[in-house]
């Protein structure tokens, strides 16, 4: 009769000897997971951007080509590459021909000179004889179409000389503008006809990025916005919009904005960048970028509450500059965010803040 009194204290034993291992367990439940830092969010104002992308090409370029034909190129003095200035030379023809054809226009204009005297000349003398009658009208009238022939007859042979001497100036290429060159066509010994490409020049070496937007930003977007550029080593490059494009793709809604680049920054032409435009500068409630966790494609924050304990949020984020993130929606000011070490939570965790003993 007496089984059930040892069977008691056999339990009570048991008890008085689990006990211990119990509050451990419970102890090691109620530890912290972290130590973190947080912080609550900071107002900001930062400008409003606009997302663009496009290609860099020149402000504006010249076509050098030939004016005359028939004439071998003789000397390149320039390459692909080179910097010119305006009115520099650039290609020399050969000038023989032309040289000779001078030569026989001078001596063209040099017969009609003598003509032209001989037929004053003899026009004086007929108005002089007129009133004495020894020159028939018909004789007087002869001689005075033939001064204004010779006269014409001049003005026809030193019209053509001013042509040929034209003709020996366009032997001798010249830029037409300061500028670089990035083409070249012009091969030493080629014959030249008109209108012959033989270079392409950046003037002003000016490269301008005409960057794609979406249509719905066009009535924000106006000239003189300030741009950021991403240069092809990610520096930025500063840049001021020139000119808003005047008509939208109907393909993809999109428009130009062309945007001009400082004259001593010059990144390749035809290369391909993103940037964005300012348009206004609207307040932002921002929070360090370590404080995002991004988790299956959803960005999340942590926040601490009273007990210490985390509470994951699901936030939607916006801008970016200099390590901040903007909130659009999800917390407040008054939320306590996870700076530090949110990738190593999960919600409900006890933590322990920095600092604390």
């Amino acid at each position: 009769m007496r089984k059930p009194s040892i069977t008691l204290a056999t339990g009570l034993v048991a008890a008085a000897l689990l006990l211990p291992f119990g509050n451990a367990i419970a102890d090691q439940a109620a530890a912290p997971a972290l130590t973190v830092s947080f912080a609550t969010p900071a107002q900001r104002e930062w400008p409003e951007t606009v997302p663009a992308s496009g290609w860099l090409k020149p402000w504006q370029e010249a076509i050098i080509a030939s004016e005359t034909s028939g004439l071998r190129v003789i000397d390149v003095l320039v390459d692909v590459g080179s910097v010119v200035t305006k009115g520099q030379t650039l290609v020399r023809l050969s000038q023989e021909s032309v040289l000779a054809d001078l030569r026989k226009q001078a001596a063209a204009v040099a017969t009609a000179n003598a003509n032209l005297t001989k037929a004053k000349a003899n026009a004086d003398r007929a108005r002089q004889l007129r009133p004495s009658g020894a020159l028939s009208d018909e004789k007087i009238a002869e001689y005075l179409a033939d001064e204004e022939t010779a006269t014409a007859s001049l003005a026809s042979e030193e019209a053509a000389l001013d042509s040929a001497k034209i003709k020996l100036d366009q032997t001798t290429v010249k830029a037409v503008d300061d500028g670089l060159i990035t083409s070249r066509s012009a091969e030493l010994g080629a014959v030249v006809s008109t209108g012959t490409e033989l270079f392409r020049l950046v003037r002003q070496q000016r490269i301008e990025w005409q960057a794609e937007v979406s249509a719905r930003y066009l009535p924000r977007i106006s000239e003189g916005l300030s741009v950021t550029i991403r240069g092809p080593d990610d520096r930025p490059i500063q840049g001021k919009v020139r000119l808003v494009g005047p008509s939208v793709s109907t393909n993809t809604s999109r428009a130009i904005v062309y945007v001009a680049l400082p004259t001593d920054v010059r990144p390749r032409v035809g290369l391909y960048v993103t940037g964005s435009i300012e348009l206004q500068t609207t307040p932002a409630l921002t929070v360090p970028e370590t404080a995002i966790v991004f988790r299956d494609g959803i960005n999340y924050v942590f926040t601490v509450g009273e007990d210490m304990r985390v509470r994951r949020v699901r936030v939607e984020t916006g801008r970016r500059n200099n390590g901040e993130v903007e909130i659009v929606s999800g917390v407040d000011r008054s939320s306590n965010v996870v700076t530090s070490g949110g990738a190593f939570l999960s919600d409900n965790d006890l933590v322990k803040i920095v600092g604390e003993g």
